[in-house]
């Protein structure tokens, strides 16, 4: 186990020590339940008061990278992040950039075309008859007159079965941003334009296609969806623009 104790100057000293500790994790110098040194010792290493090595540390807490426990063999020790906490952490990193306005609706229904398309491209291949089973269920939901909230998240749970066929852990990690924090917003921004109907049949599309191993179908069934819901952004944009104008 090691830590990099270079001396710290200009200003934010919590950040860069935080910045500091972090990459030794990242690195492998420091192992997941290594015991980091007291705040006393990293206080004294750093030339820093204690207060803000508490600072550093309650960064990297932040970032699930630390936990700490009490008692006789307490401390503070590098954490393993759990998929659902470093899932959570994207979701609300994507939503601050999309309130922000770094993403914009084109970019997002775009970057979801193409990933959506790869992870249709492994489902046909992959897919079980409990993922298909899944999509089956929300399909029949979507038809059933539930509400505009609960359509979306049966929605949202359609998209996400068809990741969870991908069996590609790393591309399920990175479709969570999409499918879960992007996809919402933009069903909340063209909710009043979408038709449940069309949006259900282009569902009901897929589900065959994938069921019947066709990737051309498959495909082409996506990117008529894809196509509807950029058409539904548009007109959202478009009237929220001449509202404001």
């Amino acid at each position: 186990m090691s830590i990099k104790y270079e001396k710290i100057v200009t200003q934010s000293l919590a950040k860069q020590i935080s910045e500091n500790i972090r990459d030794s994790i990242l690195q492998g110098h420091l192992k997941v339940d290594d015991r980091l040194p007291t705040e006393e010792e990293l206080a004294e290493r750093f030339s820093v008061s204690r207060p803000t090595i508490r600072e550093a540390l309650k960064r990297l807490a932040a970032q699930n990278l630390i936990r700490s426990r009490r008692g006789p063999t307490g401390g503070t020790f590098v954490k393993r992040p759990s998929t659902e906490e470093l899932n959570t952490s994207l979701t609300n990193a994507a939503t601050l950039m999309v309130s922000l306005g770094e993403f914009d609706l084109d970019s997002i229904a775009e970057a979801r075309a193409d990933m959506e398309a790869l992870c249709i491209k492994l489902a046909v291949e992959r897919r079980s008859e409990d993922h298909l089973a899944a999509m089956a269920a929300e399909i029949e939901l979507q038809r059933s007159g539930i509400s505009d909230e609960a359509f979306c998240a049966s929605d949202i749970r359609f998209h996400r079965a068809i990741v969870e066929a991908t069996a590609n852990p790393v591309l399920q990690f990175n479709m969570y941003t999409v499918i879960e924090a992007l996809q919402p917003l933009t069903n909340m921004i063209a909710n009043r334009y979408r038709d449940r109907e069309v949006i259900t049949g282009h569902h009901q599309a897929i589900h065959d296609a994938l069921k019947e191993r066709n990737l051309w179908d498959a495909l082409n069934a996506l990117s008529l969806l894809m196509t509807y819901l950029k058409e539904q952004y548009g007109k959202a944009v478009s009237q929220k623009q001449q509202v404001t104008s």
